[in-house]
């Protein structure tokens, strides 16, 4: 198991599209991986949909400790935590 540390750096923290990319990412580049994502409370939250990651709330600033558990690990966590940590700049909608 892999683990990394990462800090929300998104101005809005990880919102609906955010997550849309981090989760397609870790469904096309790592299937067979298990993410999970503790919180400075303790909470361990295992990534399965989009619900449980929402339901993290992660606003900019906030710090979670990423674990990835699978044959890609290495990469793995380095991918899924560069996108925790990336400033997304999403065009407006018209």
């Amino acid at each position: 198991m892999q683990q990394r540390v990462v800090t929300i750096r998104n101005n809005a923290g990880i919102h609906c599209r955010p997550s849309g990319v981090i989760l397609t990412v870790m469904k096309n580049e790592f299937p067979d991986h298990r993410v999970e994502v503790l919180t400075a409370d303790g909470v361990i939250t295992e990534l399965d949909g989009i619900l449980a990651l929402l339901s993290l709330a992660l606003s900019k600033g906030t710090t979670v400790t990423l674990q990835i558990e699978g044959i890609d690990e290495e990469r793995a966590i380095q991918r899924i935590g560069d996108l925790f940590e990336f400033e997304f700049d999403f065009p407006p909608r018209s």
